[in-house]
């Protein structure tokens, strides 16, 4: 295929991913990910912050992640900054599929804390995939801070993020369990419970959390 050709599909395919229909932007993304164009790069994130549809974000995020880590990285840490929750939320769902662990400096405080929760959850799973070794610790502390928060999907994202990395979450559990707030103090024993055993299920460990926490105990059966 002649240059000139490959220029003119490329901008077709890209044009693709402007569509009304989403049939159509879904296979636009599909192409640039099978064939990847660094070209394409900045329309792809753009697009992240603006698609409706799932299944489309989801493979945008595919193709970016068969773009070089050190072309799309930078470009995510910016999108960071936006307004636009779900621009923050998409670049924070990508980073955590591409697993470069330079972008780990750009997923602040104020991003794991995010007053959306999509954005929050999103830095959540991005932080447990890219924190440093030595980390992790310090990781949770934050992430504790966000105890009784939102509902059953929310509170289920954190306490998969604190399991995920592990032991180093018992100190801070504890303290939790003891906390005055008692959403804090449900959703920290049903972690802890989670923790213990993982194939309890989130919905029958807050069923035991609740029970405890009502009672006035913390129980501590193994």
């Amino acid at each position: 295929m002649s240059k000139p050709q490959e220029a003119t599909d490329a901008v077709r395919i890209l044009r693709g991913l402007e569509s009304g229909n989403p049939s159509v932007r879904l296979r636009a993304a599909l192409a640039v990910g099978t064939s990847p164009d660094p070209g394409a790069i900045d329309t792809l994130v753009a697009r992240c912050a603006v698609e409706p549809e799932f299944s489309v974000r989801e493979m945008l995020t595919w193709a970016l992640t068969r773009h070089p880590a050190a072309l799309t990285v930078p470009r995510l840490v910016d999108e960071l900054r936006s307004a636009s929750a779900q621009a923050r939320s998409q670049a924070l769902h990508t980073l955590s599929k591409i697993g470069d662990r330079r972008a780990w400096p750009a997923i602040s405080r104020a991003l794991l804390t995010d007053a959306d929760d999509e954005v929050a959850r999103s830095a959540w799973r991005a932080a447990v995939v890219l924190v440093p070794d030595g980390d992790e610790a310090a990781l949770a502390d934050v992430l504790a801070t966000q105890f009784g928060r939102g509902g059953r999907e929310t509170q289920l994202s954190l306490s998969r993020a604190l399991i995920a990395l592990g032991e180093v979450i018992t100190p801070i559990l504890q303290a939790a369990v003891r906390n005055p707030d008692t959403g804090v103090r449900q959703h920290a024993s049903a972690t802890e419970r989670l923790l213990r055993d993982p194939d309890a299920g989130f919905e029958f460990a807050i069923e035991e959390a609740t029970r405890v926490v009502a009672l006035g105990g913390n129980d501590r059966r193994r």
